[in-house]
């Protein structure tokens, strides 16, 4: 029987002196350098660089400044995506225990407030009869996206790497992506996002969806800058029960940080099934049944805050008296 959704609710001084500042800029690399008026506090921590007449200097870690989002790429290659791959996401049902630590990762490093998340998750029950299980949910990076199908400017757009993406400059705000989007996860920017200045500054680039703009449609990424530095997503890495599973398919490995696994083997071995698949949209996330449950239903809803368990009022309830 098909699952049903029984919930609902919608990232300074680097420089000492202008010599310092020509060294690090020149061999930093993916590190973003900035200045301030003020000294930043030394780590004690040496740095290691080489100047661009080949000397090796060192300096407190403190001056050096790494910049999130700072993967700079074309309007180009930020449509056609990263050559020979595939990403995919497996999620292990029996692992969940609404931490929410994934929500809270997500908006941090896309600078979203509380009330938007990108992911989300859900209280779903098979049956009548069937327990209750935790049930994150992200976009789902369709490999027939019906979006993509529907927007009338290019602003959403499937890339040869299997993730689907939005460029907020060309956004027109429409909405029928989400109309046609059967899964319910995209956002849309009623309000003018507030985002710290230097992001802000940032040139729009659709691999971050940063930086956000009013009248625009957002939703998960996953987060491809972090994947052009071989880094998974930040809701992989603040999982603390290793639930989300992240990699490449042409590679065959998956990874939730702390174990790497095949990715054929994993879904083979464990019954993997896709969300609503019978829509023909072939969603690149997969999901490992909640069987072996690791935490008891009621453990992600007793610690809750209050706004937050009233999305899932009475359910827990309801199933007790049954």
């Amino acid at each position: 029987m098909k699952a049903e959704e029984i919930n609902d609710p919608g990232r300074r001084d680097f420089i000492k002196n202008a010599a310092i500042a020509t060294i690090a800029t020149a061999a930093c690399g993916s590190l973003a350098c900035s200045c301030s008026s003020q000294q930043a506090a030394k780590t004690g921590e040496k740095v290691r660089l080489l100047s661009p007449e080949g000397e090796i200097v060192e300096i407190d870690s403190a001056y050096l400044n790494y910049q999130e989002h700072m993967a700079i790429v074309s309007k180009l290659e930020a449509r056609q995506g990263m050559a020979g791959k595939k990403f995919v996401m497996v999620v292990d049902l029996g692992r969940c225990k609404n931490a929410r630590k994934c929500i809270s990762a997500c908006q941090k490093w896309h600078y979203r407030p509380p009330e938007t998340e990108w992911l989300t998750v859900k209280l779903m029950k098979d049956s009548d009869k069937a327990a209750p299980y935790w049930f994150p949910k992200q976009c789902f990076h369709c490999d027939n996206p019906p979006c993509v199908k529907v927007c009338p400017v290019d602003a959403t757009y499937k890339r040869q790497d299997g993730l689907v993406l939005i460029d907020n400059e060309r956004c027109i705000g429409c909405k029928f992506c989400m109309a046609a989007c059967p899964y319910s996860t995209r956002v849309f920017n009623w309000d003018e996002p507030q985002q710290p200045l230097d992001i802000m500054n940032l040139k729009s680039n659709p691999e971050t969806n940063l930086p956000a703009k009013v009248g625009t449609v957002e939703k998960c990424d996953f987060c491809p800058d972090r994947a052009r530095e071989g880094l998974l997503p930040p809701c992989v890495e603040a999982c603390p029960n290793g639930v989300f599973y992240f990699g490449d398919e042409k590679e065959d490995t998956v990874s939730n940080g702390d174990e790497t696994l095949s990715f054929t083997q994993l879904i083979k071995d464990r019954a993997a099934y896709r969300f609503q698949e019978e829509l023909g949209t072939k969603p690149r996330v997969y999901y490992l049944p909640p069987r072996d449950r690791q935490f008891p239903v009621e453990r992600g809803y007793d610690n809750l805050p209050e706004n937050i368990k009233a999305r899932f009022e009475g359910i827990l309830d309801e199933g007790k008296k049954k």
